[in-house]
């Protein structure tokens, strides 16, 4: 499936790589949070990282503080967007 078109497609793609890379980051967490959607869609995930939404509210509350909330919030919609997306794609 080619997803550089939908929307977060950024954030999966790296997510994947990263994931693939055993690098613990934002995108990471994210594709870990929704690998079970992604691989609904027919992406390849790695093996999530445990306890992934916990980890990202900890990265987002050290990068952002106060706005980590928000961020972890504006995040997850993004990635629900991509996955609405690719759903519709197939």
């Amino acid at each position: 499936m080619v997803i550089a078109h939908l929307p977060g497609a950024e954030l999966i793609e790296r997510g994947i790589a990263d994931l693939a890379a055993s690098s613990m980051t934002i995108e990471s967490l994210l594709v870990s949070i929704a690998a079970p959607a992604l691989r609904d869609v027919g992406l390849m995930v790695g093996r999530a990282i445990p306890d992934a939404e916990l980890q990202l509210y900890a990265l987002l509350s050290a990068r952002d503080g106060a706005a980590a909330h928000s961020q972890y919030n504006a995040l997850l919609r993004r990635v629900a967007s991509f996955r609405h997306a690719a759903q519709c794609a197939r």
